[in-house]
């Protein structure tokens, strides 16, 4: 076995963008929004109104998981945590993911108890209401946008804000059609559809939190094409332990062995190594380990 020599280098690290006065204000707007859009559910006896407030407290609690994970994802390492807590935003973003089907599956379970067991409702009134939530939630969402597609914990909190904006529309159609028709069915079969629009667009937002939690390699990167360009460098016969994953949810690690039979070439071709992984691949943290000789253990997927 030969000699092993390895290097550490971080290059763009896309580290997570600082959306803590969105989360406060998202937190604080939905609060209030639920206080009066179930205190208006209670006085006029509309379950409409208190589903979807209770689909708002959801997504309240959504922001603050996500928050929590978008913070603790930018403490420092420790002795016990070497990564730090970058892999928190992943857990956050699969919670999220969970929550918002919990939340489908709810809003599911009172549609169909309302088709039935229909009863009638101030289609006037829930128009109103739900019109302040499309534009509380329509404007918190936007506080995310511009971070939605970078990170999937940013994009999981823009999802449950996006979605309630729609259920609010959904909301307001209905009330509409029920002035206009006096037929009270609608309003849960409107619900349905919102909720299996919600449900597709989450399944994405959850498979991908499960492969991140999985250390699979992140979707936009293709690994054979990583371990070729690999192989192709000068001096390099042997590429193998090739491991990508995510660190969190902007940043991405890879770890190779790489045989060079005429030894290390130096720290200036590893520091040129680095920085093109980060700009061609977008991998931020990559280690590399130089062998000499033929050190293959067996591991056949590596």
């Amino acid at each position: 076995m030969g000699a092993g020599h390895s290097h550490h280098g971080h290059g763009h690290s896309h580290a997570p963008a600082d959306f803590g006065k969105a989360f406060a204000i998202g937190i604080s707007l939905n609060s209030a929004y639920i206080v009066v859009e179930a205190g208006y559910g209670f006085a006029i006896g509309s379950m409409a109104l208190l589903a979807d407030a209770g689909h708002n407290l959801s997504d309240v609690l959504g922001l603050i998981i996500a928050w929590t994970g978008a913070t603790l994802a930018k403490r420092p390492p420790s002795k016990r945590f070497t990564f730090g807590f970058r892999g928190s935003s992943i857990l956050a973003a699969l919670f999220n993911a969970v929550l918002l089907l919990i939340a489908v599956g709810l809003i599911a379970l009172e549609a169909i108890q309302r088709i039935v067991y229909p009863a009638p409702v101030a289609g006037g009134t829930i128009m109103a209401v739900a019109a302040i939530g499309i534009v509380i939630n329509g404007a918190t969402a936007m506080l995310f946008a511009r971070g939605r597609k970078g990170d999937i914990n940013i994009r999981g909190a823009y999802l449950h804000m996006a979605a309630d904006a729609a259920v609010s529309a959904g909301v307001v159609i209905a009330g509409g059609l029920i002035l206009w028709t006096n037929a009270s069915w609608i309003d849960p079969a409107i619900s349905l559809l919102i909720g299996l629009v919600i449900l597709l667009s989450t399944w994405g937002l959850l498979k991908d939190s499960v492969k991140m939690s999985l250390a699979a390699v992140p979707a936009h990167i293709d690994p054979d094409e990583v371990r070729t360009a690999l192989s192709g460098l000068d001096g390099v016969s042997q590429v193998h332990h090739l491991h990508i994953w995510n660190m969190s949810t902007t940043e991405t690690a890879l770890t190779a062995h790489i045989v060079m039979p005429a030894g290390h070439p130096g720290d200036a071709f590893l520091n040129r190594l680095h920085a093109d992984l980060a700009d061609r691949f977008h991998i931020g943290h990559s280690t590399i380990q130089i062998e000499q000789g033929d050190t293959e253990d067996g591991c056949e997927a590596c």
